[in-house]
């Protein structure tokens, strides 16, 4: 059993004089992010936030291990995956609209449990060997997955309106959020699928979902109220917005074409299976700085810091390519690759906090959803044009396509910034 610190003694002259050396507290003031989850109903949405969002990352390596598995055609997975992709792309802006016009719980939950019900139906179709067309199918019904990362960046702005800087911590702790579970997920997909068997990732990732929606949805205290939409206008048709959704499609195609490109590298140095861990580098990368990012007072407004992200970004990004190019090393690309990510969030979180800007009060859900969209759209494309450079030219050559990505959203942000 411990003993009780007790004061020791010492002389001064002939005086004498206790010293005390019982522990001491300091009363340090909370941090950033910890003053964000003591709001009111913060921690229990989050939880249920963190939970539902983990199987994006987990179901397109779930369908691809589970399909080519299975069928043994790595064409078809990619097919069906990119299909459930351009289905979302279509339909998740429809669903984030109703999602603003009736609230969250009454759209998001039966918009879950519908796609819940997609990945089970594609589990069943692979399972007993239905017909390719029914993999199509099945997983197009998954599209109607709300964005979950809109609905808790939503109620952070509803929670915290009219306090700017409390508002870009959560913004940031929300992309360090989406960084570690696009990180996490893959991993514990493939685990899951080579350890226990194929279906086991689409059906964790199903489960998880459709709980932790649940639990995100209950918490209706921290809900943001449905209010009468007065703007008639489009998200994408308000002043500004265009050109930041052109920025996240080409940022999008920086994503895509960045995993295609270092699984491609990878495979050409003998090594496929590390390109999980060399790209879960790069997430890991870009989730410090976006914590870091937060806990830092912005200096100047969203609108001056965008251009000057958006350039650091496309700088970095000439990192993997020089480190490609000039070692031919796997590890020193992961090196790069987690500096390189460094850039990401912190432009991710300011292209947000401008997207929330310009949205149209009451149709934050889709506004955000626009975004994510194009971000979409963006990975589809950069995959394409990454997996052809990388095949018809050099795995190496490929790091060229992520920085005139990067360049071209470069590009589009300054001519944003000149024109306002």
């Amino acid at each position: 059993m411990p003993q009780p610190t007790r004061p020791m003694f010492t002389t001064t002259g002939d005086m004498l004089v206790a010293v005390d050396f019982s522990p001491r507290t300091r009363n340090r003031p909370p941090g950033p992010y910890r003053r964000l989850l003591s709001t009111p109903g913060a921690r229990a949405f989050t939880i249920g936030n963190l939970l539902a969002r983990l199987p994006m990352g987990m179901f397109s390596v779930s369908a691809v291990v589970m399909i080519a598995g299975t069928r043994g055609s790595y064409a078809l997975a990619g097919a069906v995956t990119a299909t459930g992709l351009a289905a979302t792309a279509v339909v998740a802006p429809w669903t984030a609209r109703l999602v603003d016009r009736h609230g969250q719980a009454r759209i998001a939950v039966p918009a879950t449990v519908l796609a819940a019900l997609g990945s089970l139906s594609l589990l069943l179709c692979v399972r007993y060997g239905a017909p390719a067309w029914t993999l199509f199918a099945s997983y197009a019904a998954t599209a109607t997955t709300p964005n979950i990362g809109g609905m808790s960046r939503a109620r952070w702005a509803h929670l915290l309106k009219g306090r700017p800087e409390s508002l870009h911590v959560a913004n940031s702790f929300e992309q360090a959020a989406d960084e570690l579970c696009f990180m996490l997920g893959p991993v514990l997909a493939a685990l899951l699928c080579g350890v226990l068997f194929p279906e086991a990732g689409t059906l964790v990732g199903a489960v998880l979902l459709v709980t932790g929606m649940l639990l995100f949805t209950a918490q209706r205290s921290t809900e943001p109220s449905v209010r009468e939409q007065t703007s008639t206008k489009a998200p994408f048709r308000t002043p500004g917005m265009p050109p930041l959704l052109a920025a996240c499609l080409a940022m999008g195609a920086v994503f895509g074409s960045m995993e295609v490109v270092t699984i491609a590298f990878a495979d050409a140095q003998g090594h496929p299976s590390a390109a999980g861990v060399v790209l879960g580098l790069q997430a890991a990368g870009s989730c410090a700085a976006g914590l870091f990012y937060g806990a830092l007072k912005p200096a100047g407004s969203a609108e001056d810091r965008y251009p000057w992200c958006v350039a650091t970004m496309t700088a970095l990004l000439i990192l993997p390519l020089l480190a490609a190019s000039l070692t031919g090393s796997l590890l020193v690309l992961a090196g790069a690759l987690l500096i390189a990510g460094m850039a990401t969030a912190p432009t991710m979180v300011t292209g947000m906090t401008l997207v929330q800007e310009r949205t149209p009060e009451g149709r934050i859900n889709e506004g955000m959803t626009l975004a994510v969209t194009g971000l979409l759209g963006g990975i589809a494309g950069g995959s394409a044009v990454g997996g052809w450079v990388a095949e018809h030219v050099s795995a190496t050559a490929g790091f060229g396509v992520p920085v005139t990505a990067a360049a071209g959203a470069l590009m589009i942000a300054l001519v944003r910034a000149v024109r306002l």
